[in-house]
């Protein structure tokens, strides 16, 4: 990467500086609205206590569960996260056969941490996900389990949650879906702008994997586009397109585990459609756009491929202009206990979350689910709550980054870069 391109990167940049007034502002107006939505902030010494003795000898766990589980130790595996990242949550592994393509997707085994007898699972239930505003994390888990044991940060050994998946090469469908427990040691930590940078250079480390998982990541994206599948952001770089596909994937893949394998209940993913008349409306919205125009061919198709057709060709400034159109007629995804209606956005029959467990609690219960089989009693009970307390979080976010904007802060910058407070002297 040249001098120029480097300096136009967020790395480069440098946090945004505002001065100590400015500074007891957003905190008082933080407060507020989490006081407003019900989101707690600080932990009760009970779950930072047990957070701390269970991660106490981490080498010996290690040691000890070793002799259970699968050990991929010296599997070619990294991560790729933004560059402000402090926890590392999942990563991946890739090889090609003569006939399929064997895609590794690990998350960090928070259930081996994290059981419902726990006071970290009761305090993960309350609190449901993790709340991201503009340089301020309201975690659902403690950060001494985020940062440490659950982190698959490189050259360390680390329990993980795999997902094994043996893609057909040419349909890319599911050939075998296994799912198990793992030691795994990442052998770097890159984040998305470094993961560019090995895409380009075929002398780097990582250069063959990372082209390998792109070539993948690509054909499932084109795939999923042809199939119906919204994509509202189709200008992604590399990097970003890898990690949503083999998430995705992997989603997919353990809901197809739950449901057609085992017939069981789980936090499923549901996402109904607008009616056919919200539809017309969005659609003659985008239409009437300066410069942009729904493909002829599109307009008699699926909606979802009429707006994906036009997003490919839409001038930038109206990018945004056309997603709000499409997210002001959309239901709002909800958890719940089966997977019947489907996920509208994604064209998915079946969809639930499971490669997030440290942010989200769905993720968290679906992976006791998967490992123990076991359905907890009120699943219907956590899947309303998280529901609701996911809609709070988006409400405190819009909120809280409204306010930077009236204050004369750039919402997007202080969320990419951080903020640094300063003398005004």
């Amino acid at each position: 990467m040249s001098d120029n391109a480097a300096a136009g990167t967020v790395e480069a940049q440098g946090p945004v500086e505002i001065d100590d007034e400015l500074a007891r502002h957003l905190e008082n107006k933080r407060e507020e609205l989490l006081e407003k939505f019900g989101i707690h902030d600080e932990f009760p010494d009970a779950v930072l206590d047990e957070a701390a003795e269970r991660t106490d000898d981490i080498a010996g766990d290690i040691e000890t569960e070793l002799d259970v589980r699968e050990d991929l130790r010296e599997l070619t595996t990294w991560t790729t996260d933004p560059v402000d990242a402090r926890d590392f949550d999942d990563a991946l592994s890739i090889e090609q056969r003569d006939d399929e393509y064997v895609l590794w997707v690990h998350i960090a085994d928070v259930t081996h941490y994290v059981d419902p007898d726990s006071e970290m699972w009761a305090e993960a239930v309350r609190r449901a996900n993790t709340v991201y505003l503009p340089d301020y994390t309201i975690h659902m888990l403690p950060a001494e389990l985020a940062e440490t044991v659950c982190s698959l940060v490189p050259d360390e050994d680390r329990l993980a949650h795999t997902v094994e998946m043996h893609l057909d090469r040419e349909t890319l469908s599911y050939e075998t879906i296994d799912i198990y427990k793992s030691v795994i040691r990442s052998d770097e930590r890159l984040t998305y702008t470094q993961a560019e940078e090995r895409l380009d250079d075929p002398d780097s480390d990582l250069h063959e994997e990372n082209s390998l998982v792109f070539e993948l990541a690509d054909r499932m994206h084109e795939q999923r586009k042809a199939d119906g599948s919204l994509v509202l952001n189709p200008r992604r770089d590399r990097a970003h397109t890898i990690i949503e596909e083999c998430m995705l994937k992997a989603n997919k893949a353990v809901t197809h585990e739950l449901m057609w394998n085992r017939g069981v209940e789980a936090m499923y993913r549901v996402h109904p459609q607008p009616s056919p008349e919200q539809w017309d409306e969005a659609l003659q919205e985008i239409q009437e756009l300066d410069g942009v125009s729904i493909p002829g061919e599109a307009w008699g198709d699926d909606p979802r491929i009429a707006v994906n057709a036009t997003l490919e060709d839409a001038p930038e400034r109206q990018l945004g202009k056309i997603q709000f159109a499409v997210m002001k007629v959309m239901p709002r995804a909800r958890y719940m206990n089966d997977p019947f209606g489907g996920h509208h956005a994604l064209n998915f029959d079946i969809y639930g979350h499971f490669t997030s467990p440290i942010r989200r609690l769905s993720d968290l219960v679906n992976h006791w689910i998967v490992h123990e089989n076991d359905v907890p009693e009120d699943l219907l009970a956590l899947c309303d709550h998280a529901s609701d307390q996911q809609q709070a979080a988006e409400k405190c976010e819009r909120e809280y980054k409204q306010f930077l904007e009236e204050v004369g802060l750039d919402a997007d910058a202080v969320n990419n870069r951080g903020i640094e407070v300063v003398d005004d002297e």
